[in-house]
């Protein structure tokens, strides 16, 4: 599988700020909808007010799984869409030369993007350790027999204000998969989203016994440390 990761952490970097809402009016209906965090942790059957997941279980297990009782993690943002030689014809070439396929098995692709937190607070406010661990992560996903799909995870600063605002760092996780088919891409997507889910539960990455998290009641503010600052 290919994998890599980034950082986008500069001072005039986009941060990811949860929670978040967006509103958004639709002309057809003339109603105005409220797109928002939904914060699966504190009310894991509140996902069925995310409209990603309606008609993607896969999508659906995976936020389960990152937020779950014992994840390092919780989840802010998601969302999945196809590529089709009509309109992302560049983005499937790049994608087919990386993985160095051949031109009939790159035809179509199917792509996801789900914004991930650290639940640990000294992880969470550490660009530094959130890189080592990032390289981890990315090195192990390399070993999955994926030959048609890529990972790429992207560092970027964030501010958490469930209980009181922190400052550190979140990253997000791109999964495309490419095919002949759209159903051929779809469900190569599928197959490399479990294993990158499951790769990211494993016991390794767990929580150290008795840290404190970002979503603990008695949370306090913490210095944003940007990576060109990060000892």
């Amino acid at each position: 599988m290919l994998s890599e990761w980034t950082a986008e952490c500069s001072h005039d970097a986009p941060t990811l700020i949860v929670p978040w809402s967006d509103h958004q009016h639709s002309h057809k209906s003339g109603r105005t909808t409220a797109a928002h965090f939904v914060d699966l942790r504190a009310n894991p059957y509140d996902i069925a007010e995310i409209p990603e997941v309606e008609h993607n279980p896969t999508l659906a297990r995976a936020l389960r799984a990152l937020n779950a009782t014992r994840s390092p993690f919780l989840t802010a943002k998601c969302d999945t869409w196809t590529l089709s030689t009509s309109c992302h014809a560049e983005s499937l070439e790049a994608l087919r030369l990386e993985l160095m396929l051949a031109d009939e098995d790159a035809r179509h692709g199917y792509a996801s993007y789900i914004d991930i937190l650290w639940r640990e607070r000294s992880v969470f406010a550490s660009a530094h350790h959130q890189q080592d661990r990032l390289d981890r992560i990315t090195r192990r996903a390399q070993r999955l027999q994926h030959p048609e799909a890529a990972l790429e995870c992207v560092l970027r600063p964030a501010v958490l204000d469930l209980n009181g605002a922190l400052e550190g760092f979140a990253f997000t996780l791109y999964i495309t998969a490419v095919g002949p088919e759209p159903d051929i891409a779809h469900r190569r997507w599928e197959l490399a989203t479990d294993d990158i889910v499951t790769l990211l539960r494993n016991k390794e990455l767990e929580l150290a016994r008795g840290s404190v998290t970002i979503d603990a009641s008695d949370a306090y503010p913490l210095r944003m440390r940007h990576l060109n600052e990060a000892s």
